[in-house]
């Protein structure tokens, strides 16, 4: 690593815990003009992905000229999540809400491609819910995965680069939600462009995903490969995974965007 790539690193890392200090996701909404549960959609941001997303690739262009996106993110900072009436919604919602913020993180001219690109994308962007300030770090780390703890939400939440997990073409739905997440992580796991099994060398070649988050999957199902194993198609390398007869290596990240680029003035 270079002088200038350390620096940056070690000044993401400082810039992280200094945010991370003096601001967390909120647990409490005051909307201005609250709307009520009854008039709450998720239909707007449902059809720009069935409009704009296929097999993952993010058409942002597309999603510039199309105001459903924005008209779904107004609708969020006058509504009150805490009126939701079940788990499942709640779970589905923030999953949604998230998805939807890291698009628009990408259209307002931010990006995760570079390390101080991570930082204004994830950190010093807010975006607002129920009138209150939230961005992409505290929304991950502070909510879902703490309140809701269920590994499969790394494989619902999209940052919009090509090692995430593919972004679906459809919102997640809170009737629908235990499947969709089994599909999401099914997908992922098995898409040799982010997990490889190499059943000669006996090596897993994982996601970084499986990296940073480690602890979450192994309190889960016992250890990180315990738990990739149900989900792995394979039968022979499911039993194998099971089995602790891999050795894990982790593959680079590749922060490149996961769709058509927008053209818009850098951040």
């Amino acid at each position: 690593m270079d002088l200038r790539r350390l620096l940056l690193s070690v000044g993401l890392a400082i810039a992280i815990g200094l945010q991370s200090a003096c601001s967390s996701a909120p647990r409490s909404f005051v909307p201005i003009e609250p709307i009520p549960l009854s008039e709450f959609s998720t239909q707007y941001v449902d059809e720009v992905l069935q409009a704009h997303v296929k097999d993952g690739v993010v058409n942002y262009p597309a999603i510039a000229q199309d105001d459903r996106l924005q008209l779904f993110i107004w609708q969020l900072d006058r509504f009150n999540p805490s009126m939701l009436p079940s788990r499942q919604h709640s779970l589905a919602f923030w999953i949604n809400v998230y998805n939807a913020f890291a698009m628009k993180g990408i259209l307002d001219g931010y990006s995760p491609q570079t390390v101080w690109g991570r930082y204004r994308y994830f950190i010093a962007h807010d975006y607002y819910v129920g009138g209150r300030p939230v961005n992409l770090y505290n929304l991950e780390r502070d909510l879902l995965i703490p309140d809701f703890r269920d590994p499969r939400i790394h494989f619902a939440i999209v940052c919009a680069s090509r090692s995430c997990p593919k972004l679906p073409s459809q919102v997640y739905s809170p009737d629908r939600l235990d499947q969709q997440l089994d599909d999401s992580a099914r997908l992922f796991i098995n898409d040799p462009a982010k997990n490889r099994f190499d059943s000669i060398n006996r090596i897993a070649h994982l996601s970084q995903i499986f990296k940073w988050f480690e602890k979450d999957f192994a309190a889960h199902s016992g250890s990180l490969l315990n738990y990739v194993a149900q989900y792995v198609t394979d039968p022979k390398i499911a039993r194998e995974l099971k089995a602790n007869r891999y050795r894990v290596e982790f593959v680079d990240y590749d922060w490149a965007l996961n769709g058509i680029a927008y053209t818009r003035r850098s951040k």
